[in-house]
């Protein structure tokens, strides 16, 4: 198998919603917030529903280095309900292997509700019901060390449990990629975040706001003075000033695509990481796989949702 990927297991619920439902709700824009059930139903009991889909940001990532014809895999904890049903098929219908063996849980499969402003940005509210009690024993070893790269989400990050899974997951890999996913996680781990970035990462994703917030840069030299020093491969996406990857002593930059008609955000991250990492398996250059991460983000956010 190329990528394995292990992430959290949220049936995504994309909505359309103006700029007073976010002010009105105390949401802030572009990040994501842990919700219980109760408020995430509150929230979406006056939505419409856009679009129903298997998400979570890894397994998007996954999806998409299926759709550009990898082998890949996917560890993410779901309940044997019927959202658990609905996403252990929705991956399985897209070509992707999936290594848990759902059962009957207490809590819930875990759902995000994707809200979308008119000038794109997306707004999450989370409630990972049963995907953020992933624990050591829901790692299939035999998996991690059957696949080229494991592809870890920060967003699953945790004390307790979780950290467990991720040491587990990371000890048994043969490379190891993980994206930062939101400037939430770097805050709320800040110094558990550095430690994986300096000692146990080989491919690290980020946006600028997020490795910003990590080292507590004051100008983006510092990023790359920062990065530089480590014997790893760090990319950082810039918004409209496209994209950088740094690997010791080489800089590369990659500028966004011009004209395009954006209708959502959401996947332009994870569908990015998928592009780079097929670029990666494909023994590209570090130059052609920022410009395969660019063409794979630029496809995803003219349609609604991140997946192609």
């Amino acid at each position: 198998m190329k990528i394995l990927g292990i992430g959290n297991a949220i049936v995504d619920v994309i909505c359309k919603v103006e700029e007073n439902f976010l002010i009105n709700n105390g949401l802030t824009k572009s990040t994501m917030k842990l919700v219980d059930e109760i408020e995430f139903t509150k929230l979406l009991s006056n939505l419409k529903i856009e679009e129903t889909v298997s998400g979570g940001s890894v397994a998007n990532s996954i999806v998409g280095l299926s759709q550009l014809n990898n082998k890949v895999g996917f560890i993410g904890k779901i309940n044997n309900d019927e959202l658990g049903k609905k996403y252990e098929d929705g991956l399985k219908n897209e070509g992707v292997e999936y290594f848990y063996k759902k059962q009957s849980e207490k809590i819930p499969t875990g759902t995000c509700l994707i809200l979308i402003t008119p000038d794109t940005e997306r707004t999450m509210c989370t409630f990972l019901g049963i995907a953020g009690r992933i624990s050591e024993n829901d790692i299939d070893i035999k998996a991690i060390k059957n696949s080229e790269i494991t592809f870890l989400e920060g967003y699953l990050w945790d004390e307790g449990e979780p950290k467990k899974a991720f040491e587990k997951a990371i000890q048994n890999s043969n490379k190891v990629a993980m994206s930062l996913s939101d400037l939430f996680c770097v805050e709320r781990h800040k110094p558990q975040f550095l430690d994986l970035v300096k000692n146990k990462l080989d491919i690290v994703f980020a946006n600028e706001q997020e490795f910003t917030a990590l080292i507590g840069a004051n100008k983006f030299e510092e990023i790359i003075t920062f990065c530089s020093l480590l014997n790893k491969l760090i990319i950082i996406t810039r918004g409209d000033k496209g994209a950088i990857a740094i690997q010791k002593n080489e800089v590369v930059e990659c500028a966004i695509k011009k004209d395009l008609s954006i209708l959502d955000l959401t996947g332009a991250g994870v569908l990015f990481a998928a592009g780079f990492l097929d670029g990666i398996l494909k023994k590209n250059t570090i130059k052609e796989c920022l410009e395969k991460g660019t063409e794979m983000s630029s496809k995803v956010i003219q349609k609604i949702g991140a997946r192609l």
